[in-house]
């Protein structure tokens, strides 16, 4: 009669044995002729630096390697179109594995690239806003006064985006922790994302929502920007 400990044993060896499967394919899929090829025809001389970057990144998150290869092939792609590294320090893109399947997304740093790429803005970023630095907000303007000497704890209370065109348009929102809260619970509560890194989904939340009611967008920024919401959608069931 098999043990509990002999069971989880062959668990363990099965989704192991799985996991080596896949890994395999997906280094024969990205060192294939074909897939090279589609990468230097966009990258040229610095594919094989871009693949090898992509080899890194899948080899650092276990629930990448049980991905389809093809479509980590593909969510790669899409940062490639984007002149976008893959590079996770970096936060520009996320390749996100979920139900076996990676999906390609923009991170806030991501936005703010493709954006001032444009050559449309002179300035964008957003910033986290802690305790004690938040003086004033009207809410109807959308306008608030921040002293970032005024910092009493490490506490966020809340987000603000800030971007200014060329043309002199200027923009500036807050969102509160209790807004940024209201917006996970009510959209993104199966997305654990939000456990691992609240700051940058946040930040992206921001961005997002500020360029798609006042930004002008490129092609380039609304093909990605509608990719980054389809991403969303399947990965919170919606």
């Amino acid at each position: 009669m098999a043990t509990n400990s002999s069971l989880k044993n062959q668990l363990i060896e099965k989704e192991q044995t799985t996991v080596n499967v896949q890994e395999t394919m997906f280094k024969n899929l990205i060192n294939s002729d074909d897939v090279k090829s589609k990468f230097t025809e966009v990258l040229k001389d610095k594919a094989i630096q871009y693949i090898n970057s992509i080899i890194n990144l899948v080899n650092s998150d276990k629930d990448l390697i049980e991905c389809e290869p093809k479509s980590i092939i593909d969510a790669c792609m899409s940062a490639v179109s984007l002149d976008l590294s893959v590079d996770k320090n970096l936060e520009y893109v996320e390749i996100i594995p979920y139900k076996k399947k990676a999906n390609f997304q923009l991170g806030y740093r991501g936005y703010i690239q493709l954006l001032l790429r444009t050559g449309e803005y002179k300035s964008v970023n957003i910033i986290e806003v802690y305790e004690g630095q938040l003086k004033s907000w009207n809410q109807l303007a959308e306008e608030f006064d921040i002293d970032f000497t005024y910092k009493k704890s490490d506490a966020v209370i809340g987000y603000a985006g800030y971007f200014e065109m060329l043309n002199g348009f200027r923009k500036s929102v807050y969102w509160s922790k209790e807004n940024m809260d209201a917006l996970r619970e009510n959209s993104f509560k199966s997305d654990t994302r939000w456990n691992n890194d609240y700051k940058a989904m946040a930040k992206r939340a921001v961005i997002r929502n500020m360029i798609s009611k006042w930004g002008s967008l490129s092609i380039e920024m609304e093909k990605a920007y509608c990719e980054d919401l389809n991403t969303d959608k399947f990965v919170n069931g919606n």
